[in-house]
């Protein structure tokens, strides 16, 4: 049986860490990159340029393939969706045709006050997850 973990990316050293982590603790894993947009947005006024979410969906497919490059013979594939990160992360672990085994992700390690203001991703998506969750804090 072949483990499936997600691994949600955006962009930050915490998670191209938490990447190289996961390749660690799971070597013959494919590894389910996920990144998610923001919400919506709309076309640019008098039809200028491309939408932003045109522009993110690149900076998506951009971190892909720098995650890509780093985990050269990792079995990788990846997705993207928009919304709320970590309501969207525990969604795509729940969906059963995305047959998630684990999350490995990484985290900022706010405390205090940085962490009520901010809100945890991680830490959100620990208390709902289906599945076992290991956040790395490098």
């Amino acid at each position: 049986m072949t483990t499936r973990v997600l691994v949600p990316v955006d962009g930050s050293p915490h998670s191209k860490a938490a990447a190289e982590y996961a390749v660690e603790l799971y070597p013959d894993a494919t590894l389910v990159l996920l990144h998610v947009l923001g919400p919506p947005n709309v076309s640019p006024p008098d039809g200028l340029g491309t939408t932003l979410d045109d522009v993110d969906q690149s900076d998506a497919d951009d971190l892909f393939e720098e995650v890509r490059d780093r985990l050269e013979d990792t079995t990788i594939e990846t997705a993207t969706t928009t919304g709320n990160p970590a309501r969207e992360i525990v969604a795509y672990a729940e969906a059963a045709e995305n047959n998630i085994d684990a999350i490995v992700m990484g985290s900022h390690g706010r405390d205090g006050a940085a962490r009520i203001l901010l809100g945890s991703v991680a830490e959100t998506v620990v208390r709902r997850s289906p599945v076992p969750v290991t956040v790395d804090r490098s």
